[in-house]
């Protein structure tokens, strides 16, 4: 047990640690098995050791906001979140048929490169890239789990964090299947629909999850984890609409990606949803989800977006959803260490441009 007093630096050093220890001693392990399988945990270890350790941030922030003194508890809660976070976004490559992650080659890229290398037909290079991806993802999400398990915490408080953890892998999983399902464009989507996807896919593992893992480890009243949930998932749909928002009308050199990835993907967002009401969607909409779509057709798609009044539906949606959101931070019970972290997480969700 360690007092509140410690550093903001050292917690987070003490995350780094703990994160590179769980994964290299898996790593280490996995030499005693095959040649490939030991480059998969390499493989692993750069995914999880990169990134921007955003949901890890935010749980430990939120535990310090709420009075919590068990900094090991924190820590390992905060490496599990990082896990999961990594487990899905490996799974969401494969659904999403991507073969580059953070500007490099993902897990199939990487492994499927080498097959092709050593002989093997492309779609045997594919499926071998795929098979690494879906086994690597398991891995991490059952580290995820251990982790959590294993957290030296009272019987009780352990049953409800492996609860929230299984909700949240539970509910993770229904939005990807339901954001699958619309690609699929076999009937409208309305805007209710894409919302509850982005509800179910990205609120719930990517703040829900750290800001009640945290209130429940500290020993936030039930009140509390309430008005945690409720926020959280509210902050969760702004990042997102943003997010999506960025996909299309971004800047490339600040996002770190295509413009036009999402549109060739045929990822169905609010804006796309809106747009289609539009009778000029019909000029465009072979465009959409086009592998081969290329830049003209790209900014076609963009102008109809925008002119259709799309980006304006959804940027004072963003507005209306940080005004409610901020509304129920001032009206909550939490401690004011703990609102004024959750007003700056808004603020930060709504202005981001990468």
């Amino acid at each position: 047990m360690r007092d509140s007093a410690v550093g903001v630096d050292d917690v987070t050093a003490a995350f780094d640690t703990r994160l590179t220890e769980l994964v290299a001693r898996r790593k280490e392990h996995s030499r005693a098995f095959s040649t490939p399988y030991a480059q998969l945990w390499n493989a692993l270890e750069r995914m999880a050791l990169g990134g921007k350790k955003v949901r890890p941030r935010l749980l430990l922030d939120a535990y310090r906001a709420l009075g919590g003194t068990d900094e090991r508890a924190a820590v390992d809660a905060a490496c599990a979140i990082e896990l999961l976070h990594v487990a899905l976004v490996i799974h969401d490559d494969v659904i999403d048929r991507d073969l580059v992650r953070r500007g490099e080659m993902n897990i199939t890229g990487r492994f499927a490169s080498e097959a092709l290398l050593r002989g093997a037909s492309r779609r045997e290079a594919h499926a071998w890239g795929e098979a690494s991806s879906l086994l690597a993802g398991d891995l991490m999400l059952t580290l995820a789990h251990s982790v959590l398990a294993g957290i030296d915490v009272d019987e009780s408080r352990r049953r409800t964090v492996l609860d929230i953890f299984d909700e949240t892998v539970f509910e993770s999983a229904a939005g990807e299947h339901h954001d699958v399902w619309l690609s699929l464009q076999l009937e409208s989507a309305t805007s209710e629909d894409v919302l509850a996807m982005v509800d179910q896919k990205t609120a719930a593992y990517s703040f829900q999850a750290p800001l009640t893992l945290a209130a429940v480890l500290a020993g936030a009243p039930s009140r509390v984890v309430d008005e945690l949930t409720v926020i959280a998932r509210r902050i969760g749909v702004i990042y997102q609409l943003r997010d999506d928002v960025l996909g299309v009308f971004g800047d490339e050199r600040e996002t770190g990606k295509s413009t036009f990835g999402d549109l060739r993907e045929g990822k169905e967002t609010l804006l796309i949803s809106y747009a289609r009401s539009d009778a000029a969607w019909a000029t465009v909409a072979p465009y959409f989800g086009d592998d081969e779509m290329g830049a003209s057709e790209a900014e076609s798609l963009r102008r109809v977006i925008e002119e259709s009044g799309a980006l304006l539906f959804v940027e004072s949606l963003i507005s209306e959803r940080c005004d409610e959101v901020h509304r129920l931070i001032r009206e909550s019970h939490l401690p004011t260490a703990m609102i004024h972290q959750l007003v700056d997480l808004v603020s930060t969700c709504d202005a981001r441009t990468s």
